[in-house]
């Protein structure tokens, strides 16, 4: 069974940066897709970035291009959500989401897609 796992949320002043991780555990990391979402209070989860299983394609939501990246480390089973510029609208619990190359069906900005999730990290910036 997958397990992943969020670390590296914190409060931040605006205008700094944090870096985000999510390990999975259970099956071969590199068969897996990865996506982060965010979900701020009363607000919808948010797509934010998504990476592919081989590392070759990453996808952005749009209000999130240009400061944050995504990448991935097999050796480490981990994946990473790099995040500059922090704004006090960036407050959320940040979630990652992973979905096997077998299951995925292309939509990688959408909630659906991932069958696995962590239990999120708060992310709280201050202005």
């Amino acid at each position: 069974q997958v397990q992943l796992a969020e670390s590296g949320g914190r409060s931040v002043q605006a205008g700094g940066s944090l870096r985000l991780s999510c390990s999975l555990s259970g099956r071969k990391f590199d068969d897996y897709a990865v996506a982060w979402f965010r979900q701020a209070p009363g607000q919808d989860r948010t797509f934010l970035a998504h990476i592919s299983w081989s590392g070759g394609a990453t996808y952005y939501g749009d209000f999130v291009r240009g400061r944050f990246t995504i990448s991935r480390d097999d050796a480490k089973s981990t994946a990473f959500l790099q995040m500059n510029s922090l704004k006090p609208d960036d407050t959320a619990v940040y979630y990652c989401a992973a979905d096997s190359w077998r299951d995925y069906r292309g939509a990688y900005n959408s909630a659906d897609e991932y069958r696995y999730w962590g239990r999120g990290t708060q992310v709280t910036v201050s202005s």
